[in-house]
C-alpha cells in the first residue's frame, strides 16, 4: 500500500488530491483505507468516497471504470460503439467533471457518448437510453448518501441497471488495466469536433415530459390543493416542477433555499427524504402556506419521500405505506377505467412490507418477490415485455423506490411524484387524506408496522465483520425470537429455505448475502449487509389487530434480536 501511495504521490495529480495525499503522509492508518482495494464494482457499478487514492471516487478511478466500460462496449462490435453511450450527472461534488472524463475515455476509442448538459435524473438516463437506442447508460451519482460520496451507475441498453453478467466483464476489463495513470484520455473539444461527443437537453426534457404525462389519468381531483416541494439540492428540481404544472397543480410552493443545485447539500446533513429532518424546511413552508402534502426528492431524483397534514403538524409516510396507497389507488384507477388486466402483476423486494401484497390478492392480482435492488424489478419487466405473458402494473421497494410506468426501468421518484399528487388530490376533493385512506386500509387488511436498524461497519474489516453476524445465524438457527415460534427461515445465499419441521424447499432467487426468519405470527426479520453503504441492515415487520398491539409486538421482536 505505501508503492501505491508512493506512486499517486509521484504522478502529476491536481493540487486538491496531492494536498490530500501529503496531509496523510505519517498515517498509516489513513493510507491503507485510501489503497487496500479499488472501490468496488457491483452489478450496478460503484460508490464511495471522493477523495484520494485507489478506494476513492476520483477523476483517475473514474478512468478506470469508464475505461472497463470501453472494452466491454468494443467486445460487443462496431454498432454497440456506434450506439454509444448516454452520460447523465446529478448535482453532487464533481459529478459533471466525472461525466466529462468518462465521455473523454469511451471517446478515445471511438465510441459515441450523449451527454446531457445539465443535472438530469437517474429515470431520465433510463429514459433516455432506451429513446436514444443507445448501447449503456452512466449516471454519475451516489444517489442519498451524504456529501463526500459519489458514483458511476452503469445501464444497459434496456434503460435497467447492468445485469451481473454484464458487470462482471466490466470488472474483467478492469482488472486487466496495468497503469491506471496511462489510461487514454481524448480532448472533449476534439472529440465533439469529431461527432463522439453530442450535448443534449430540451428535445429529451420535452419527450421524457411527454411520457410522464400520460401517468395522468383522473380529472375529479383538487387541481388547487397546495403543495410544497423540495429537490434536496439535486437534480429533480426541473422535471418535478415543470410535471406538477403540466399536471394541472396551480398551488405548488417551491422550498426556495433546497430548489439551489449544491453538492454541499447547505440544508442538510443527509439529503435522504427518508429522514424527517431532510423535511424540516418543507414543513416549514407548508405550515406557513397551509399546504396538505409536501414531496421531497433525493439528489438523483429516484427515491420520493412524503409527508401529509396530521392535524396542526406534519406525517412523514414510510416507504412501506406510500408503496401500499399507490398499489390501491392505482387498483382504484384502473376499476373505474376498466383497464385492469386479467395478467397484471405486482413486484417487491423481499424487505418491502406485506401489506401491498395483501392489496394485490384482493383484487386478483399476482405478486413476485425479488432480492433487495431495483434492478431486479426491472429484469421481471423485461422479461414480462418479452413474453407477453404476464402485464407489469407496479412495482416497489421499502426503500421509498417505485415505478408505474416502464418507459424507464429504475425507481422513478419523478414519475411517482406526479402521482402521488394526483392521488391526494383525488382523495382530498371526497374529504379523505392519505392517512385516512392508510388507516382504511389498516382496517381492512391489518395494522402493518415496519422498522430498520442499520449497524455501521467501516473500513478493512467491515465487511469480515458483517459476514460474521450472518454467519452466525446460519450456525445457530433459532427456534424462536422473543417467544414467538420461528416458521422458516430464508438463506438467499444457500438459496434454501429451512421450515420449522426441518423440512427444506428451494429458494428460486440469484444468490445473495442474505436471511429472512418468518415467524409463526407473520412477523419477520431480514438481515443482510448494505449493497452501497457499509451498514449492515435489519429489516423488521408486524401485523396485529390494531396500530397499539403492532408497535408493542415490533419493539418487542427488536429487542429479541438486536
Amino acid at each position: 500500500m505505501k508503492e501505491l501511495y508512493t506512486k499517486w504521490r509521484s504522478n502529476n495529480l491536481p493540487n486538491y488530491l496531492l494536498e490530500e495525499l501529503d496531509s496523510i503522509l505519517q498515517d498509516e492508518k489513513a493510507i491503507e483505507d485510501r489503497f487496500y482495494q479499488y472501490v468496488s464494482f457491483g452489478t450496478g457499478g460503484m460508490r464511495g468516497v471522493l477523495g484520494a487514492g485507489t478506494n476513492r471516487m476520483n477523476i483517475f478511478t473514474i478512468r478506470r471504470v469508464s475505461e472497463g466500460l470501453a472494452r466491454y462496449i468494443e467486445s460487443n462490435g462496431e454498432e454497440a460503439k456506434k450506439r454509444g453511450v448516454v452520460l447523465a450527472y446529478d448535482t453532487r461534488h464533481f459529478s459533471r467533471e466525472f461525466a466529462v472524463e468518462t465521455a473523454s475515455v469511451l471517446g478515445a476509442h471511438g465510441i459515441t457518448t450523449y451527454i446531457y448538459k445539465e443535472p438530469r435524473p437517474t429515470p431520465q438516463l433510463s429514459y433516455t437510453v432506451r429513446e436514444l437506442n443507445a448501447f449503456a447508460g452512466v449516471v454519475i451519482t451516489a444517489s442519498h448518501n451524504p456529501k463526500q460520496y459519489n458514483g458511476f451507475k452503469v445501464y444497459g441498453e434496456d434503460g435497467a441497471q447492468l445485469v451481473p453478467t454484464g458487470a462482471k466483464q466490466i470488472v474483467q476489463h478492469m482488472e486487466q488495466i496495468e497503469d491506471i495513470f496511462e489510461i487514454v484520455v481524448e480532448d472533449i473539444e476534439k472529440l465533439e469536433s469529431q461527432g463522439y461527443v453530442k450535448w443534449i437537453l430540451d428535445e429529451l426534457d420535452a419527450k421524457f415530459m411527454d411520457n410522464l404525462l400520460t401517468l395522468k389519468e383522473n380529472s375529479a381531483i383538487d387541481s388547487e390543493m397546495k403543495i410544497v416541494y423540495s429537490p434536496l439540492h439535486g437534480a429533480g428540481l426541473v422535471p418535478v416542477t415543470e410535471g406538477l404544472k403540466q399536471f394541472g397543480f396551480s398551488n405548488v410552493h417551491l422550498v426556495e433555499e433546497q430548489a439551489i443545485q449544491d453538492g454541499a447539500f447547505p440544508t442538510v446533513s443527509y439529503p435522504n427524504p427518508e429522514e424527517p429532518a431532510a423535511f424540516k424546511l418543507a414543513m416549514e413552508l407548508g405550515e406557513k402556506v397551509g399546504a396538505e402534502l409536501l414531496l421531497a426528492t433525493d439528489p438523483d431524483a429516484d427515491r420520493l419521500g412524503v409527508a401529509v397534514r396530521n392535524g396542526a403538524n406534519y406525517e412523514l409516510l414510510t416507504g412501506n405505506q406510500l408503496g401500499a396507497l399507490l398499489l390501491h389507488y392505482l387498483f382504484q384507477t384502473h376499476l373505474h377505467n376498466g383497464t385492469l388486466p386479467a395478467n397484471g402483476v405486482m413486484i417487491k423486494t423481499i424487505v418491502t412490507a406485506e401489506l401491498g401484497a395483501k392489496i394485490a390478492a384482493h383484487y386478483n392480482t399476482d405478486v413476485i418477490n425479488t432480492l433487495t435492488g431495483f434492478k431486479y424489478i426491472a429484469e421481471k419487466i423485461e422479461e414480462f415485455e418479452k413474453s407477453g405473458e404476464r402485464t407489469f402494473l407496479f412495482g416497489y421497494e421499502e426503500s421509498y423506490g417505485y415505478l408505474i410506468k416502464t418507459f424507464a426501468r429504475d425507481k422513478d421518484a419523478v414519475q411517482v411524484a406526479l402521482k402521488v399528487a394526483e392521488m391526494a388530490a383525488y382523495y382530498s376533493k371526497a374529504g379523505q387524506s392519505l392517512l385516512d385512506v392508510l388507516n382504511d386500509l389498516h382496517k381492512e387488511f391489518g395494522y402493518h408496522k415496519e422498522a430498520l436498524v442499520s449497524q455501521v461497519f467501516e473500513g478493512k474489516d467491515g465487511q469480515e465483520q458483517m459476514n460474521a453476524i450472518l454467519n452466525k445465524i446460519r450456525e445457530n438457527i433459532p427456534s424462536e425470537i422473543a417467544g414467538i415460534p420461528v416458521a422458516r427461515v430464508e438463506d438467499y445465499l444457500s438459496s434454501v429455505a429451512t421450515l420449522a419441521d426441518g423440512l427444506t424447499l428451494d429458494i428460486t432467487l440469484p444468490k445473495e448475502n442474505a436471511i429472512k426468519i418468518v415467524l409463526a405470527n407473520d412477523a419477520w426479520i431480514a438481515i443482510r449487509p448494505s449493497g452501497t453503504e457499509p451498514k449492515c441492515k435489519y429489516y423488521f415487520g408486524v401485523v396485529a389487530e390494531s396500530d397499539e398491539e403492532a408497535s408493542l409486538l415490533l419493539e418487542k421482536i427488536k429487542s429479541g434480536i438486536l
